[in-house]
């Protein structure tokens, strides 16, 4: 493969990870704790869309307990994002026929 024909492909991954990108801003991931008892959905590129936390924990005056479930949660979907942007982001990289681990400049 010359250098023309590796910058054209340098250039069609470009667009393709910009697109990937505005995509993951609408794929949404769900985080849960305390089995169920919090949830969190945000979207791949971590913007939190809804915490629903179950009434019964409302009841409870354990606010640390609450605000530790809330924080498990974000980071569980946290990491579903990161593992589907990951996926996502080997598909576009595989189509293209570059060499695993090529680091490009942008």
């Amino acid at each position: 493969m010359n250098i023309q024909q590796m910058m054209q492909k340098a250039q069609v991954m470009q667009k393709k990870m910009e697109e990937l990108q505005e995509q993951m801003g609408h794929i949404e991931v769900e985080g849960n704790a305390g089995a169920g008892a919090v949830k969190v959905v945000m979207t791949c590129k971590g913007i939190m869309r809804k915490i629903d936390i179950n009434s019964d924990l409302i009841k409870v005056d354990e606010k640390d307990i609450l605000e530790d479930l809330i924080k498990a949660a974000v980071n569980d979907a946290r990491n579903k994002a990161d593992q589907k942007m990951a996926e996502e982001t080997q598909k576009v990289m595989g189509g293209l026929g570059l060499p695993a681990g090529l680091k490009l400049p942008f």
